[in-house]
């Protein structure tokens, strides 16, 4: 690498460069039927260089990856060819971040003990949920990751950090004496709570015994709808998009600093965060791909748009601080209590093929795989049904749950009521 640094530095025609090293060590088990079949260990390292090439007013870039047999010469071939296709690009120029320097770890119990002793915890708190009639877990692949991110570049910036994850797939199946039934799985954390990891596995081996038993309403009914986690994840990521410098830029977003995204709300109000680092946040970092540190940022308080956020890049064109790439979304709690999302008539989604959400013809909806309708105490499993709504008119009623839960890159409400959407 040092070599590397050698020859950008005495070519003429590089404006600027940047180099991006990331090791990543990982730990993986795979599981057949509760039984362990395979234990891989990997150790790889991918090093991208990023060349500037200032010209004409404009700085073009251009990207290329380096590995352990990469000759000088190849090197040298590799830069005349980023020149090359960095001065076909004309973006508007911008500065890199500068002069910073320092090593940073993001909070994690996964580096409390050795790799094999925490996959193995993992595993037992997985395989404590496999206790629900005729059901299994017909297969479980388990990746524990450890990264170590550097970053460099040609203003006296070098930056390095250490970040942990895991991910756990798992096929829950459910045997019937006629059928069986197989649903997908797939948990990320970045930090290890044998009781939280337990009760996830055990509540999709509820879902796929409820998607057995599952059946298509005789009548719609007309109710409000609880949505969960995962499409709460997906409806607040949209969200923070209209405020992404990024989005606003390319002119892809409907709001601006000011503007309500609940025009008249008489549930509870929205407060969204951006964060750099969030405890159990997957994407929790401490400076993003260019190397710069993280701001964490309001960006929707009471429904309101107050704030901007993003990358370095884009902030500098909109005359914007730069926060860092920001993507932990941080999401205030409401106040239903638990009983809320059962009470009277209501349908409570499990899993959709996708929660659809699109400002600008004002919808949000999508199909249901599974719900559980839940009538005065009765519940039925249900299938085979879609919902659409208003978006405007759904955020000015939504109301959330007190109850925080985390899912990927969001932590906020576990549950949202939804009323005035329809059931087809």
């Amino acid at each position: 690498m040092k070599q590397i640094v050698e020859m950008l530095d005495r070519d003429s025609r590089v404006s600027d460069y940047k180099l991006n090293i990331t090791r990543k060590e990982s730990l993986e088990l795979f599981y057949v039927k509760g039984r362990l079949e395979t234990v891989r260990r990997t150790d790889t390292t991918d090093r991208e260089v990023t060349v500037y090439v200032e010209h004409d007013g404009f700085l073009g870039d251009a990207q290329f990856f380096l590995y352990a047999a990469t000759t000088p010469e190849e090197v040298a071939q590799r830069i005349d060819e980023a020149v090359e296709k960095a001065l076909l690009i004309n973006n508007q120029a911008y500065t890199l971040p500068a002069e910073e320097q320092g090593k940073y770890e993001v909070e994690s119990n996964f580096a409390d003990c050795a790799m094999p002793e925490m996959a193995a915890r993992l595993a037992d708190a997985v395989f404590a949920a496999n206790v629900t009639e005729h059901t299994a877990l017909n297969a479980v692949e388990i990746f524990l990751n450890k990264y170590t991110e550097k970053v460099f570049n040609s203003r006296n910036l070098c930056k390095t950090q250490v970040r942990y994850s895991a991910m756990v797939e798992a096929i829950p199946t459910y045997n019937g004496e006629t059928q069986s039934v197989e649903l997908y799985e797939q948990y990320n954390i970045s930090s290890f709570d044998a009781a939280a990891v337990t009760a996830e596995i055990a509540e999709k081996l509820q879902e796929v015994a409820a998607r057995n038993a599952a059946v298509r309403p005789d009548v719609m009914p007309e109710c409000p709808v609880v949505l969960r986690k995962l499409e709460l994840a997906e409806l607040m990521g949209e969200i923070a998009y209209q405020a992404n410098y990024a989005g606003i830029y390319a002119h892809a977003t409907l709001f601006g600093k000011g503007d309500c995204i609940q025009k008249e709300p008489q549930g509870d109000r929205i407060t969204l965060r951006m964060m750099g680092e969030l405890a159990g946040n997957i994407a929790s970092a401490k400076f993003d791909s260019d190397g710069m540190t993280l701001r964490d940022t309001s960006i929707v308080e009471d429904g309101q748009l107050v704030a901007y956020y993003g990358a370095n890049r884009y902030g500098q064109y909109l005359q914007e601080e730069p926060t860092g790439a920001l993507h932990c979304m941080q999401v205030s709690p409401g106040t239903a209590e638990a009983a809320v999302f059962e009470e009277g008539t209501v349908l409570d989604i499990l899993s959709m093929s996708g929660l659809q959400v699109d400002f600008y013809s004002d919808y949000i909806g999508g199909e249901i795989r599974l719900a559980y309708l839940r009538e005065n105490g009765r519940v039925t499993p249900v299938t085979g049904i879609s919902v659409s709504g208003k978006l405007s008119e759904v955020l000015n009623s939504v109301r959330f749950s007190k109850e925080i839960d985390t899912h990927d890159q969001y932590t906020g409400p576990a549950k949202a009521l939804l009323t005035g959407m329809k059931i087809f």
